[in-house]
């Protein structure tokens, strides 16, 4: 299976429109493609495409007749009855592919359409409710204030004598309440017809399952996306799906699907999301409602006006520098004319908002009014936080394995004086509370005094919010081993957080990704009031920069349509130069087009903070082991595995010096310390001796500076097939069995209740750093799933490491030329790591328990 055939040219680099797609050239066939329209998107000849043999896993080559110049896609289609060709050339796929995915997700058709129909039902209860509640009830007679029946004095109410009856009830209608109806009815007919429609597509998809993927509704459940999505990759084959390509990769799959929210990723990195702003007597503030996320949504890519003319291509006119001053002026009324209109709805708005959330919460907190105490990841932290081409339920599963920890770090925090004042609170709201408690214990006619239990019922929330603000006095302070757990799994931290770990500058800015349900709420209840502004003086303002964002920052894919540069995790055009591996020689690659490569400078211009672009290429190709990568990503991803197997030989081979700027060591301490399973891991791979492959393979990447002719005792005697086996039955035993013999492993956070929630393939990926460092080749449908959750976590920790290593040898490079004579304006060299701990054997130990054994992490499993 070949690599997509990808333009790699940005939109600023073009001469000719950039958003046709180009064909490529093969040793086999040179095919021209004449196309004067660029709003058509379709690839007339495509040759030499690379067949991927599924049972054997052999590569070939094959090559179609096509009449040169033709501008004609000539394929045959499989004759294997009329219900499998109906899956011919499907317009939209991008739609298709994410009705595919919800569908896998949300368990199938039946449940789906009960969703849909209860979804309109929650509407049209609302509705009725509120009218209800307004019109047709005596409210007077309800609260005490008028005698259910004045001829007889009777005292007991009866339900007859609160509720009006319907004739009287809907005379009582006034023209407001006609009007409300009126434009209810109207919405709810919308809804229904959606609803309908959304059913009709799901049917579909429903008949795709079942008879091109033959996968039943009750199988859904018991099989992952990964095999759904090769499974589709094969329909692909047999009924050209797309007809613009022959096969599609795993990453044309991920790209459809996850288009927009890749644009969505590199904007919040790029920083032109509007998530700080200032509020008038609060002060900064960082938040990212779902109410805000929708408008951003429908002005960048679904309303009418904005970039995207539809589902997969971007409008011509981002093509032409000359158009970017008037095509900013159309972004920025556009912004202006949808934040007028959230505006003018805003009341209508709140009103839904408020009565949504307390229907939805209201017997949650009736019974648990501590829920509101719980935290949540924040819809600013889970974009931040998201790789590109990362699905809903892969990212979800790496923030649940991070909560934990990160629970336990903002919960080691607290402020002395709020402590007090909690305390004071809580005494004395416990003693108001006790002591109505006791009277109506005495006598129940104390109960129905009037207000309280309203009374009762504030004292019982104080108390809640008290108790929040008061710490627990066992606990130990160990804020840095935590923020290391969590950076493990979320991969994705500030560089600056780095040692800083205990400061409340740090504190609190991870609290706005890992905020309160209580605020949450509020932010959600009244973003209808906040986000016209924002949108306003905040977002609106960036419309040229949002313009030049499209137009730099698009390329054009074959088969798949216009999509985010950095969404191709392309290394060698989009990699930050501090997370570029020395030894893999990208640095030295020739230029795209035999240019040279940009200044250090342009290029950190042309890539993403945080490794943004590092990261989600290694994710991707743990999670999808089948996907065939372009040169450069194989070229990183091989150099990252080689430049740590040569730190660990070094480690092992030099034991004085393996506590000193040895990264690999550093994250390997550090992965240790997650907890119990990950220490076992990480003692194996610093135990195990080095093997010839690995010794062979630092020689030849220090030759001329270091020479293992003798090397020290046990180094070099190799891994045998029993130490193989050994390693392989350890990562069993710790990351749980392969999920398709339904055995869970002993790590909560590698539990799943479906399979259909695993990320990945069912038997892990086949080639991993942690077997690099072992020194053992894998072995296919043998590895636990969780290896992939493990791999992923030393990787993060040892990418991070690295990029820490070239910041501070590129600041002690500045120091010294800041020595030189004349003034510096140069900061503080940033600090340097702490030096592991070195065993008495030679190389690092890393106990079962973690350096700072606390509450806080003791029994944390990951």
């Amino acid at each position: 299976m070949a690599s997509p055939n990808i333009n790699y040219r940005s939109l600023a680099e073009e001469h000719t429109n950039p958003f046709q797609t180009t064909t490529t050239t093969t040793a086999a066939a040179n095919i021209t493609t004449n196309s004067d329209d660029a709003k058509t998107f379709t690839a007339a000849a495509h040759l030499g495409e690379h067949a991927d043999d599924e049972d054997d896993g052999n590569h070939e080559q094959e090559q179609e007749d096509m009449p040169h110049n033709s501008g004609i896609m000539i394929h045959i289609v499989p004759e294997t009855g009329k219900e499998s060709q109906r899956w011919n050339h499907i317009e939209d796929l991008d739609s298709f592919f994410s009705r595919m995915y919800n569908y896998q997700q949300k368990h199938g058709f039946r449940v789906i359409v009960l969703d849909e129909v209860f979804q309109v039902l929650e509407f049209g209860f609302v509705v009725w409710l509120f009218t209800y509640t307004t019109h047709c009830i005596r409210h007077d007679i309800l609260f005490g204030n008028r005698s259910p029946d004045p001829l007889t004095n009777r005292t007991k109410t009866m339900l007859s004598d609160v509720l009006i009856p319907t004739g009287e009830c809907v005379a009582k209608f006034g023209l407001f309440t006609y009007l409300f109806i009126f434009l209810a009815a109207i919405y709810l007919g919308i809804r229904l017809l959606k609803t309908i429609y959304h059913i009709t597509q799901y049917a579909d998809i429903k008949r795709f399952y079942n008879t091109a993927l033959r996968i039943e509704d009750s199988d859904l459940d018991n099989i992952t996306w990964h095999d759904v999505q090769q499974r589709t990759r094969k329909v692909q084959a047999e009924q050209h799906m797309c007809i613009d390509k022959e096969l599609l990769t795993e990453l044309d799959i991920y790209h459809r699907v996850l288009r927009f929210k890749n644009y969505l990723v590199a904007l919040m990195n790029k920083q032109l999301l509007p998530v700080r702003f200032q509020l008038p007597l609060i002060g900064e503030v960082v938040s990212l409602s779902r109410g805000m996320l929708f408008n951003i949504d429908f002005i960048l890519f679904r309303g009418p006006g904005s970039p995207f003319q539809n589902n997969w291509q971007l409008r011509d006119e981002f093509a032409v520098r000359s158009n970017q001053t008037e095509l900013a002026q159309r972004l920025s009324k556009l912004i202006l004319g949808v934040a007028l209109v959230n505006l003018l709805l805003a009341p209508v708005i709140f009103l839904w908002q408020l009565i949504y959330f307390s229907f939805s919460y209201a017997n949650i907190l009736r019974k648990e009014p501590s829920a509101l105490g719980v935290r949540t990841w924040s819809n600013y932290g889970r974009l931040y936080l998201r790789h590109f081409n990362e699905l809903d339920h892969e990212l979800d599963a790496r923030l649940n394995r991070a909560y934990e920890y990160a629970d336990r770090y903002l919960s080691s925090f607290s402020s002395p004086l709020a402590a007090v004042i909690a305390r004071n609170g809580l005494f004395m709201s416990g003693g108001l509370l006790i002591l109505i408690l006791a009277y109506g214990i005495y006598d129940e006619h104390v109960f129905q005094v009037e207000h309280v239990l309203s009374i009762i019922a504030a004292l019982t929330v104080v108390g809640v919010l008290c108790r929040t603000f008061i710490p627990d006095e066992n606990l130990i302070w160990c804020p840095e081993q935590l923020m290391t757990a969590i950076l493990a799994h979320v991969h994705y931290l500030p560089t600056e957080w780095k040692q800083q770990a205990h400061t409340a500058h740090v504190r609190n800015e991870f609290s706005n990704f890992f905020q309160f349900k209580a605020g949450y709420l509020l932010s959600e209840i009244f973003s209808p009031f906040v986000t016209p502004f924002v949108l306003i003086f905040v977002f609106r303002p960036k419309a040229m920069e949002i313009v030049k964002f499209f137009r730099s920052f698009t390329v054009s894919v074959r088969g798949v349509g216009n999509v985010c540069s950095f969404a191709q995790m392309d290394v060698r055009k989009h990699g930050n130069p501090d997370w570029q591996i020395n030894n893999s020689n990208l640095l030295d690659l020739p230029g795209l087009n035999n240019e040279p490569l940009r200044p250090h400078q342009q290029q950190q211009q042309q890539s993403l903070a945080g490794g943004k672009t590092e990261m989600s290429l290694v994710r991707f190709t743990l999670n999808n082991p089948e996907w065939q990568m372009p040169k450069e990503a194989s070229k990183f991803i091989k150099g990252i595995r080689e430049h740590a197997i040569d730190e660990l030989v070094q480690a092992k081979t030099s034991p004085q010096t393996a506590a000193r700027d040895n990264p690999l060591m550093h994250s390997l301490i550090s992965f240790g310390n997650i907890g119990e399973a990950y220490s076992s891991i990480a003692n194996s791979v610093l135990a195990a001796d080095v093997s010839p492959e690995q010794l062979q393979l630092s020689q030849s990447m220090n030759a001329g500076r270091v020479s293992f002719a003798n090397p020290p005792a046990g180094v070099g005697v190799g891994v045998g097939a029993a130490a193989a086996s050994d390693f392989r039955q350890m990562l069993q035993q710790n990351l749980g069995e392969p999920l398709s013999s339904m055995s869970m492993g002993p790590t909560d956070s590698m539990r799943r209740l479906r399979l259909s929630k695993a990320e990945g393939r069912i038997e892990g990926p086949t080639d991993t750093l942690l077997y690099s460092l072992y020194g053992v080749e894998p072995r296919l449908a043998k590895n636990p799933i969780g290896v992939t959750v493990a791999d992923m976590c030393l990787s993060a920790l040892y990418l991070h490491e690295l990029s820490q290593q070239k910041r501070l040898s590129r600041q002690s490079r500045i120091e010294e030329a800041d020595e030189l004579p004349g003034p510096s304006s140069r900061g503080p060299r940033p600090q340097a790591p702490p030096q592991p701990p070195t065993g008495s054997a030679g190389h690092t130990v890393i106990t079962s328990k973690a350096a700072e054994r606390t509450p806080l992490l003791g029994n944390i499993r990951s």
